[in-house]
């Protein structure tokens, strides 16, 4: 339905990530202060991380992955 193809600009691929990645760049920042989203809500952009080393993704409910409940941990 909505899909950036990793652009990082529809913010449906929105995550909560712990572990080694990279720190957020500039497109998702942005994103990820525009509604559905939340600067408090501690999610990243999947399609923005580059990852270092081991991580733990967690995707919550919600089109945009901006609910609370959970629908799939690593």
């Amino acid at each position: 339905m909505i899909n950036c193809r990793g652009i990082g600009s529809c913010g449906t691929c929105a995550v909560a990530v712990q572990g080694e990645v990279s720190e957020p760049n500039w497109k998702e920042k942005t994103r990820l202060e525009l509604p559905p989203h939340s600067s408090n809500n501690n999610r990243r952009l999947a399609c923005q991380i580059k990852v270092n080393g081991n991580v733990r993704v967690t995707k919550y409910d919600g089109f945009w992955g901006q609910g609370s409940g959970v629908v799939w941990t690593s």
